[in-house]
């Protein structure tokens, strides 16, 4: 068994997918639009074959997301290397997102960052 997609609502749909794309080279399909419902999504794809869909619909909610709170928390993404680690991280924090942890080496042995991404998402980068 092995998990499909993982969707995430976003407010702004092609802020979102031009993030994944720029930061962790997702590939998006063209879109799917729903006229009756307002219903937009993309399928994003990574190297590995993960996929995230990214969605919007009008009358959305949009609770404050908190840095430590019950539900999904964070996406997280092997990047390779430790140095990649550094240079992504340090790239998300120069273009202005928060870095909330590392890089550094946890105590159950993962090297990884945590920064706020997009629309408040947290996003863990490891090896």
């Amino acid at each position: 068994m092995k998990i499909e997609h993982i969707a995430m609502y976003v407010n702004d749909l092609e802020a979102a997918r031009d993030f994944f794309v720029k930061y962790f080279n997702a590939k998006s399909n063209t879109g799917y639009y729903n006229t009756k419902t307002d219903f937009r999504s993309y399928f994003l794809s990574f190297d590995d074959g993960a996929r995230l869909e990214i969605m919007n619909k009008p009358q959305m909610t949009d609770n404050a997301k908190e840095i430590s709170q019950t539900g999904y928390i964070h996406i997280a993404f092997s990047l390779g290397s430790a140095e990649k680690v550094d240079q992504l991280t340090e790239r998300l924090r120069s273009d202005g997102f928060e870095v909330i942890s590392g890089p550094r080496t946890t105590g159950d042995g993962y090297y990884e960052s945590c920064i706020v991404g997009i629309e408040g998402n947290q996003i863990e980068l490891t090896v």
